[in-house]
């Protein structure tokens, strides 16, 4: 099995999965549904078209930079009459940064990744609103999907790196579409069953948690302290008379 990796960074990222009315909630990392939108989008597919192939790849997140959670409370009129339209409530994360990876046929996968080098429809992350700050396509790999989200190097900014300067390797976590034989640590309804506007629909998937160690670049060895050897000499304070 091949898997492809796609890095997932900007100032601001929304993935909602239970999004109700006026309140637009945000994930605390990709979801299924967003990552699958925006590969359908970068072949060109519209949004009534099937999306089955890209939603039974097997999906995974490595969350390198969890980012902090922004509140936008948003007003509107409608342009024609002036008319207010109901306020609502949108979330968002804020620098965050991920690792993402689907698992599947090696042709499949390449399709994909050259595809997201030249993108029909350009990417975003979640929203229209969150666009990518980095390339998003990080190549694909001949690996299974829990080595891949270990073996590549951690993606987290500069700055975040060094805040952990101590630490010569950092514990991250990753969610992945449960493995057979395995138990669900979550269910979440983001896999894509259709795109259209007049009827989306989406079903329930396992999620399992693990975590993975990754090198961190900036770690620095601090010296060791030595102590200073101890001099005392009284008779100095008398100077030379």
């Amino acid at each position: 099995m091949s898997v492809l990796l796609l890095q997932l960074a900007g100032p601001l990222q929304s993935w909602g999965a239970a999004s109700r009315f006026a309140r637009r909630s945000t994930e605390n990392a990709p979801t299924k549904s967003g990552l699958v939108g925006l590969l359908a989008a970068a072949q060109g597919r519209e949004r009534s078209d099937d999306v089955s192939d890209l939603a039974a790849l097997r999906f995974g997140v490595r969350v390198d930079q969890p980012g902090v959670r922004l509140r936008d409370f948003q007003t509107a009129h409608h342009g024609d009459t002036g008319e207010a339209m109901p306020v609502s409530d949108r979330f968002y994360l804020a620098d965050a940064v991920f690792l993402a990876a689907f698992e599947g046929d090696r042709a499949l996968v390449e399709e994909l990744h050259q595809t997201l080098r030249a993108p029909v429809y350009l990417p975003y992350l979640g929203r229209r609103s969150c666009p990518p700050a980095r390339p998003i396509p990080q190549g694909a790999v001949e690996e299974d999907l829990e080595s891949a989200l270990e073996a590549h190097p951690w993606l987290a900014g500069e700055w975040y790196q060094r805040k952990r300067k101590r630490e010569a390797e950092v514990e991250l976590g990753v969610w992945t579409d449960v493995r057979k034989g395995h138990t669900a640590d979550h269910e979440q309804r983001d896999v894509p069953l259709s795109f259209d506007q007049d009827h989306r629909r989406y079903s329930m998937r396992g999620v399992e948690y693990t975590t993975v160690t990754v090198p961190n670049p900036q770690a620095t060895q601090a010296a060791p302290l030595q102590a200073a050897p101890l001099v005392h000499e009284p008779m100095d304070a008398l100077g030379d008379e």
